[in-house]
């Protein structure tokens, strides 16, 4: 373990501290009810942007910082925005179907749970995951393979659509995605989304050594 190890471990800390700590966990709760997007945006920017460092550690084996990290902070953040709504919507209409027999499990806090993060990670997830990876691929050819305006044909064409499909859709969403949301939405909606960004991390080094091997 080197000095920016330390500092990575030390960055997620002191936002983990902040969450937990007993002196500043009511303002975190409250910021997160009164300020849901502001809130979702700040996670996910820091959370999935901490992942997106921590998945080039674990691929080249030493920190460095990609191109237009700035931009891909932003994207994250705004997605974490879209993410804060998708929750409710997705959340809100199961707990509904559940209610009316639509969904069989009546009250149980698992079934709305389980059909909650199956539904929006068969239905939501493949689209966000796409336009997320369209945003990356042309941030990587405009600023790595310094494409100055790359088209929405490069873009089509530069994505491992065969791997997107058979990685990231048959693979990680029935193994990882929806085990690991349906235990998301087991947790008081407060931490939901907190939770979601801290995926990111994890899913970053499965992704990772996905490639290095």
């Amino acid at each position: 373990m080197n000095k920016k190890d330390l500092i990575w471990i030390l960055g997620l800390s002191v936002f983990f501290g902040f969450v937990l700590s007993p002196s500043t966990h009511e303002i975190f709760v409250s910021f997160t009810s009164l300020h849901p997007f502001i809130s979702g945006f700040v996670k996910f920017a820091y959370l999935a942007t901490m992942g997106e460092l921590f998945a080039i550690r674990i691929v080249s084996g030493k920190w460095a910082k990609p191109d237009a990290l700035i931009y891909r902070s932003f994207i994250w953040g705004f997605l974490g925005m879209v993410i804060t709504l998708i929750f409710q919507i997705y959340g809100g209409g199961v707990a509904g179907a559940l209610a009316k027999g639509y969904l069989p499990g009546g009250d149980s806090a698992f079934a709305f749970a389980f059909f909650t993060s199956a539904l929006m990670n068969t239905t939501f997830a493949p689209t966000f995951m796409a336009f997320h990876r369209c945003t990356d691929t042309y941030l990587d050819l405009k600023y790595t393979k310094k494409i100055i305006k790359p088209s929405i044909k490069d873009i089509v064409e530069e994505i491992d659509w065969n791997g997107f499909i058979k990685f990231v859709l048959f693979k990680t969403v029935p193994l990882f995605w929806i085990p690991a949301h349906t235990a998301t939405f087991l947790l008081p909606p407060e931490y939901r989304i907190l939770v979601a960004a801290s995926l990111s991390i994890a899913l970053g080094a499965i992704l990772s050594f996905g490639k290095r091997k």
